[in-house]
């Protein structure tokens, strides 16, 4: 799951990003709205937008009208020191999903992020299974036998990528999209060592990470189904 938090408060950003980061998300940040409309414009898809309103250079309904107008149905939760009605009124009219005013609370934060992701997942069942191996991409958890396994943010992270796309294989590149925000540096010996703890994690579950040499891993498709 990738997140986007566009908030020029250095406090506050610092604060959401660590948040997120620990709730397993991977995280980009951003401090004005110009940088947060070219990187919504990218390739790169986001699961969540958290929003601030009062952006230096283009303000935060510019951008939310600007994703909206290309379609992009990312949930968007638009966080502020806005208080007044008619700027509630117009941040949902535009499209935001939800609108929480400064200060607030994180964990309350933090459930609605949950909430917003479940919602945009309607219709796919976010409980996935490879023999007695189950995870749960928006509980964050994966258990063996219903015994919950011990993972790292990250080592759930890989293993999520790899159980969503189960049968196709998963290059380390995308590994790597998934892990690590633009601004943190990352490389692919990183990703091996990860992919080596999965395995011997889910070694009891009867899971086996297959290398594709030269193409990424895959979890075998005859050993694996969705729950």
């Amino acid at each position: 799951m990738r997140i986007l938090i566009a908030e020029d408060d250095e406090v506050i950003s610092d604060g959401l990003c660590r948040s997120m980061r620990l709730s397993g998300y991977a995280v980009d940040c951003v401090k004005d709205g110009q940088a947060a409309k070219t990187i919504l414009s990218g390739e790169q898809p986001f699961d969540l937008v958290i929003l601030d309103l009062g952006l230096p250079k283009v303000d935060g309904f510019s951008v939310l009208r600007s994703l909206r107008e290309r379609n992009r149905q990312v949930p968007v939760i638009i966080l502020t020191a806005r208080d007044a009605e008619e700027d509630r009124v117009r941040g949902l009219d535009l499209g935001a999903d939800d609108y929480m005013i400064k200060p607030f609370s994180l964990p309350e934060l933090e459930a609605r992020v949950r909430a917003l992701i479940r919602r945009g997942q309607c219709g796919v069942n976010p409980v996935y299974s490879c023999g007695t191996l189950t995870l749960d991409s928006v509980g964050r958890r994966a258990m063996i036998d219903g015994a919950t396994l011990e993972l790292t943010t990250r080592e759930l992270s890989v293993l999520e990528a790899l159980m969503l796309r189960t049968g196709w294989v998963v290059s380390k590149e995308q590994l790597l999209e998934r892990l690590y925000s633009y601004s943190e540096e990352a490389s692919t010996n990183a990703i091996e060592v990860y992919i080596h703890r999965l395995r011997k994690k889910i070694e009891p579950a009867g899971v086996t990470i297959r290398t594709i040499r030269g193409l990424g891993y895959v979890i075998d498709k005859a050993s694996a189904t969705h729950a």
